[in-house]
C-alpha cells in the first residue's frame, strides 16, 4: 500500500504569499499584486481570478491593464530609458549585481512561487532561478568588451514571453538588456509566473534597475508593447501564431526584434547501436513534462532498429515520475524527486488528452499510456491539470501531434527506411530550435546533420538553449529576427556600426554567426 502523503511544512501558497507581503509590501497587497510603471508600483488594473495547476486552489491573478494605461506606461519607460542609457557602465553593472545579490538571498522563495504558479518540481524551479542569476553574473563580468563601440537602443526593450521559464529566460533577458544600457518593459505571462516576476522586479527596482512590469491580455496590450514608436526592440518568446502577428507588426515598422517561436524538435535514430547510452537520455527528455521550447517530442527511428529502440525506450518512459511537487511522506523528508508535476492548467491537459484520443481514433498506435493512479499525490487532491506520459506510433498527418510541438508529455514515433525519409520526418515543422541524430558513424552524422533544419544539432546528445556564451536561434519558422546567446544577446539590444547586419532570420536576409 502506498504511503499517505502530506504537504511539506512551510511550503503552502499562503506561506509563500505571506513572505512576499513582508518582503515587498510595495508590490504585494492583500491577495493581489501591483503593476510597475513610471518608476512606481501602481494599484491599477482589473485582477482576474487564477488557480494553481498544482492542486486547483486559488492564487493571485494578473491585474490587467487597459490599452490607454499601457501606452502611458510605455511613454514613461522611454523617459527612464533616456536617463538610464547615459548612466555609466560601472554604475549600471553595480546596480544589476546588487539586484542579483538580492535574488540570490531570496532564491528559495522565488523557486517556491514557481512551483505553485507553473507547477515546476522543486529541482527544476531552483534550477530556473539559479540559471537566471548565474547567467546574468557572467554577463556582468563580460559586459565591458561586449558593449565596446556600441550604444544602447533609442528606446526601451519590450519583452513578451511565455510562462514556462519566468526567471532563466525572461528575467535573465531583462537584466542583461538593462546591463547593456536599456530600460526594460515586460508583460507578465498570462498563464503563470506573475508573483515570481513581481518579486524579482521588486528586488531589482530597489537597486535602481529601470523595469516596467505590466499585466494584461496580449490583444489589449500589443499595440502599446509592439507597435509604439517609443519601443526600441521587441523580444518575444511563444507560439507561432502569436509570433507571426508580432513579426508582421515589427516588419511593417522596421523595428529591431527577437522572436523565438516553437518548432517540432526531433531525435533521429539511424544505424545506431549504443542503446545503453540512450536509455538515461530518454527519461530526461520528460523533464517538466516537455513544456519547453527545446523539448524532444518526436523520435524518428530506422525501422530495422525499432525493436532495439523500444527495448530501451519503454522501460525509460515507464520510470518517469509524476506528482505533486511538494508532497512528502514525513515532514522532514526532502522534496520529492519528480520528472514533472502538472501541465500549466487543466485546459491544456484536456486539450492534450483530446488530441491523443483523436490521433488514436485516426490510426495512431498507442505504445505507452501512463496512469495517474501511479503518481505521487496528496489524498483527494485535484488532478485536472495533470497528464500521464503517452507514446504514439505514426500519428496521422491530420493530427496536430504530427507537425506541431505538443507542449506536454506526449511522444510520437515515426518509422523510416531511407535517409531521405529520415530527413523529411525530422524537418516536418519547417524549422526547429534543436535536434539530435544518434548514429554510430561520425561521417554519417557529419553528412546528414547539415540537412536537418535546426539551429543546434547534437550527435547522440540533446541540445538546449545553453548558457553564457552559447549562441541560440532557430531555422525556418521557429525564429525571426536577431539570434541571441553570449555576445549576440548584447548585440541584439544595442546599436553598432552603421549598416551593421546582425546574425539572425530577417525578412530580407538570413545570416548565421561566425
Amino acid at each position: 500500500m502506498a504511503p499517505t502523503l502530506t504537504l511539506k511544512p512551510n511550503t503552502a501558497w499562503d506561506d509563500a504569499w505571506r513572505r512576499c507581503l513582508a518582503l515587498a509590501p510595495e508590490a504585494f497587497q492583500d491577495d493581489g499584486v501591483h503593476n510597475l510603471w513610471n518608476g512606481r508600483w501602481q494599484a491599477d488594473g482589473h485582477a482576474l481570478p487564477a488557480t494553481t495547476p498544482v492542486d486547483g486552489s486559488p492564487i493571485a491573478g494578473p491585474p490587467r491593464l487597459d490599452a490607454d494605461t499601457a501606452h502611458r506606461a510605455v511613454r514613461a519607460a522611454l523617459d527612464q530609458h533616456r536617463e538610464w542609457r547615459h548612466t555609466a557602465l560601472p554604475e549600471r553593472r553595480a546596480r544589476v549585481v546588487a539586484a542579483l545579490d538580492a535574488l540570490t538571498e531570496h532564491r528559495d522563495l522565488l523557486a517556491l512561487l514557481l512551483v505553485w504558479e507553473i507547477g515546476k518540481p522543486w529541482r527544476l524551479a531552483r534550477a530556473d532561478v539559479d540559471r537566471a542569476i548565474d547567467g546574468v553574473r557572467w554577463y556582468a563580468e563580460e559586459i565591458e568588451r561586449m558593449v565596446r563601440g556600441r550604444a544602447p537602443l533609442p528606446g526601451p526593450v519590450s519583452n513578451i514571453a511565455s510562462w514556462n521559464y519566468p526567471m532563466s529566460v525572461l528575467a535573465h533577458a531583462m537584466l542583461v538588456q538593462a546591463l547593456a544600457g536599456n530600460a526594460v518593459i515586460a508583460k507578465t505571462p498570462t498563464d503563470g509566473g506573475l508573483a515570481c516576476l513581481t518579486l524579482a522586479s521588486a528586488l531589482a527596482v530597489r537597486e535602481g534597475v529601470p523595469i516596467t512590469l505590466l499585466s494584461g491580455s496580449g490583444g489589449e496590450l500589443s499595440e502599446a508593447l509592439v507597435r509604439s514608436p517609443e519601443i526600441g526592440c521587441v523580444s518575444f518568446v511563444g507560439g507561432r501564431d502569436t509570433g507571426a502577428r508580432v513579426a508582421t507588426a515589427v516588419a511593417d515598422l522596421g523595428k529591431r526584434h527577437i522572436l523565438e517561436q516553437e518548432g517540432l524538435n526531433a531525435w533521429g535514430i539511424w544505424n545506431f547501436t549504443d542503446w545503453d547510452g540512450l536509455a538515461p537520455r530518454i527519461r530526461k527528455t520528460f523533464d517538466y513534462a516537455k513544456q519547453r521550447c527545446t523539448a524532444y517530442p518526436r523520435f524518428v527511428v530506422q525501422r530495422s532498429s525499432f525493436d532495439a529502440f523500444l527495448s530501451v525506450y519503454l522501460p525509460a518512459v515507464r520510470s518517469v515520475r509524476v506528482g505533486h511537487p511538494l508532497a512528502v511522506e514525513h515532514p522532514s523528508d526532502p522534496f520529492p524527486e519528480l520528472d514533472f508535476g502538472p501541465l500549466i492548467n487543466a485546459a491544456k491537459a484536456k486539450e492534450l488528452n483530446d488530441q491523443v484520443a483523436e490521433a488514436i481514433d485516426r490510426g495512431a498506435v498507442p505504445l505507452h499510456r501512463g496512469d495517474l493512479a501511479d503518481g505521487h499525490f496528496l489524498p483527494g487532491q485535484d488532478l485536472s491539470a495533470y497528464a500521464a506520459p503517452v507514446t504514439l506510433l505514426n500519428p496521422p498527418s491530420t493530427s496536430p501531434l504530427h507537425h506541431a510541438e505538443p507542449f506536454g508529455p506526449v511522444d510520437t514515433i515515426v518509422l523510416v527506411d531511407t535517409e531521405a525519409e529520415l530527413l523529411a520526418a525530422m524537418n516536418a515543422s519547417n524549422g526547429a530550435l534543436v535536434a539530435t541524430l544518434s548514429c554510430d558513424d561520425p561521417a554519417t552524422y557529419d553528412r546528414l546533420a547539415p540537412q536537418i533544419r535546426a539551429f543546434k544539432t547534437g550527435h547522440g546528445v540533446p541540445r538546449s538553449r545553453g548558457d553564457r556564451d552559447e549562441l541560440f536561434g532557430g531555422f525556418g519558422a521557429s525564429w525571426r529576427g536577431a539570434f541571441v546567446g553570449g555576445e549576440l544577446l548584447v548585440r541584439a539590444v544595442t546599436e553598432g556600426p552603421e549598416a551593421e547586419r546582425l546574425p539572425g532570420n530577417f525578412p530580407d536576409y538570413h545570416l548565421m554567426p561566425d
